[in-house]
């Protein structure tokens, strides 16, 4: 090896088959003590068999961490992401990448904490999280060593790996033997699904692949109202109900998912080159995105607005990207946060069939004024005839282009 193995490696750990061999490969490769850390992001595994198995593989007790992290990552991580509403590529609403940064975090504290020199994770090589996982490491301790094992074992193929599992007595279930279907992140905002039977983007995927939503042809056929309230742009209740922000993420994701709202096929183009087609679904966060617009609708200003939907196009990227903890992204969460001291208010929801839908809002500090815009009789803050030298400002430059160029219809 090029450079002097590392003693101590704070390893992200699933407790599942891959980062199991990870584990193993650590103390063989390595001979280093390795670290676990298993992250309760609300991905809704129970993750008392990940320290059981840790422990067979010979990890102390006292080198365990297994922390429940799922309201720091909604009032931290995906609150403010939704103040922005972020959206990459038009379409994805982030879940696996806003997840990312908060683990590289509690990693990095952690090694701090037992004194160790490594970091380790299991994303492969092809994907975005080897970037957005490294990229939060090195933003908060520069000089960290990162182990990234699938650039750096010699196994070619997953009979291979399933070898090395055997030969270091790691379990493995039945049905890694076969051909696993799709693989499969979640956390508290969504659910993704990728590869094998969802590899053709050509092919619609099977109901089967779904994991946090019902079909929406089979979701009741009476529509849910909800009223969500917001405070400073962040939801802080369920009809009148004041909850924190994990409990209400649930809450919108139980809501979403007996609905089939937020699903989402697409074919998106990762920061490393490749084009990837995913499932995945986010019930309660699309239900706060329309809500959170139909917020903004009666509380921002216009000019505000706007400027801000192009704030949030950078904004997705950097988050996608892996740049959370970068300059840039925290300028535009400075400018994001100001934008949304007035979004107070309530907003009425109507969930039916796969749609979100706004059918009402209200706020203390709504900018709508009804007598400025009813076409019946109404105060006269708004003369007509000042429309007619508006337009006439502002066709100047199409009058000038249209008389040099000849323009006639």
């Amino acid at each position: 090896m090029s450079k002097a193995a590392p003693k101590k490696v704070v390893l992200a750990y699933s407790g599942g088959l891959d980062t199991s061999i990870i584990l193993k490969w650590l103390q063989t490769e390595y001979g280093a003590e390795v670290i676990t850390f298993t992250a309760d992001l609300g991905q809704g595994e129970e993750l008392a068999p990940a320290k059981e198995k840790a422990l067979k593989l010979g990890i102390k007790p006292e080198n365990i961490f297994i922390d429940d992290l799922r309201e720091e990552f909604v009032r931290d991580y995906v609150f403010p992401m939704f103040r922005a509403n972020a959206v990459y590529e038009g379409q994805y609403l982030l879940g696996t990448s806003i997840a990312r940064p908060l683990i590289a975090k509690r990693q990095i504290e952690i090694a701090r904490q037992m004194g160790a020199d490594a970091v380790c994770h299991g994303a492969t090589g092809k994907g975005n999280d080897q970037v957005r996982f490294e990229l939060g490491y090195y933003a908060l301790e520069p000089d960290i060593r990162v182990i990234a094992p699938w650039r750096e074992w010699e196994f070619r193929s997953r009979e291979a790996l399933l070898d090395f599992a055997e030969k270091h007595q790691i379990p493995i279930s039945k049905d890694k033997r076969g051909e696993a279907p799709f693989s499969v992140d979640a956390n508290l905002l969504h659910s993704s699904s990728e590869g094998k039977v969802l590899e053709d983007p050509a092919v619609e995927a099977p109901e089967f692949v779904h994991q946090r939503t019902i079909s929406p042809e089979d979701a009741p056929d009476k529509a849910t109202v909800i009223e969500i309230g917001f405070e400073k742009g962040d939801p802080v209740s369920i009809d009148g109900k004041r909850l924190s922000p994990a409990a209400l993420l649930t809450e919108l994701n139980r809501l979403g998912h007996d609905n089939g709202v937020g699903r989402l096929d697409l074919v998106e183009n990762r920061f490393v080159g490749m084009k990837s087609r995913g499932v995945y679904e986010t019930p309660g966060g699309t239900i706060l995105l329309a809500a959170h617009r139909g917020m903004e609708s009666i509380t921002l200003d216009g000019g505000a607005m706007h400027l801000k939907d192009e704030l949030a196009v950078k904004y997705a990227h950097l988050i996608y990207n892996g740049f959370w903890f970068a300059p840039e992204r925290e300028m535009l969460q400075a400018a994001i946060d100001h934008s949304q001291q007035r979004v107070n208010g309530v907003v009425r929801v109507k969930l039916y069939k796969g749609n979100a839908t706004v059918i009402g809002r209200e706020s203390p500090d709504s900018l709508y004024d009804q007598d400025l815009v009813t076409f019946e009789e109404g105060v006269q803050a708004y003369d007509h005839r000042d429309a007619e030298g508006f337009i006439k400002l502002n066709a100047l430059r199409l009058r000038v282009l249209a008389r040099r160029d000849g323009r006639r219809a």
